[in-house]
């Protein structure tokens, strides 16, 4: 059974480095007691490199800065627009293996698409989830002592052009897409948020 208590943060717009920080300290001082956490928030524009990225997927930063960061994956943007959450949950508490919990994420993106309509679906060979081939939401986390950091991704409204100045993910050729263009009503950030909140509460077994 999991924990009584989950928390969910709405962050707003954050900056990226002081609130990895703040993720990496809950996740060191956390122990045996601490509530389970996730939060939803956008960051201003920065690309994040995973831990095995290579240099070459990074075609032209320019302006925007780039930080090396300790989860998997090779390089992503984020921005304003972009729903980004961070799940800090302890995992041998939960009884869920790390693909469990990716298979919860993609699951749970799946679910929010679905909400508007939209078909979406995870892949077996590239974690993430795809329309029509096309990437809408990106997976990447770490796993410290059985419990997780960082999160996933989900293009919402967003300027999509930083993604031309990367390979994302690694993948060269890779198009990205965003739920305002698959949409005729433009989405309600706050909205989207909230759905997403819900479908992981589903997922990962909290029903509160």
């Amino acid at each position: 059974m999991p924990p009584a208590e989950l928390i969910v943060r709405h962050l707003g717009l954050v900056d990226y480095l002081p609130t990895l920080e703040a993720m990496r300290r809950l996740t060191v001082e956390r122990d045996e007691r601490t509530p389970d956490e996730i939060w939803l928030l956008q960051h201003p524009r920065v690309f994040t490199q995973g831990q095995a990225g290579k240099a070459e997927h990074l075609l032209a930063p320019g302006d925007i800065p780039v930080i090396q960061v300790e989860r998997g994956g090779q390089v992503t943007y984020h921005g304003p627009g972009q729903l980004v959450a961070y799940l800090m949950l302890d995992l041998r508490r939960l009884g869920l293996g790390v693909r469990d919990l990716v298979t919860a994420m993609e699951q749970s993106l799946v679910d929010v698409m679905a909400t508007y309509g939209v078909e979406a679906a995870p892949k077996a060979d590239a974690p993430g989830v795809y329309v029509e081939g096309d990437k809408i939401a990106s997976l990447g986390l770490r796993v410290s002592r059985g419990c997780s950091f960082h999160g996933l991704a989900l293009n919402v409204d967003m300027d999509m052009s930083p993604f031309w100045r990367i390979n994302p993910c690694g993948y060269a050729g890779l198009k990205m897409v965003q739920l305002k263009d698959l949409i005729e009503t433009p989405p309600q950030f706050d909205e989207v948020a909230q759905r997403l909140e819900q479908a992981l509460r589903r997922r990962l077994g909290y029903t509160q």
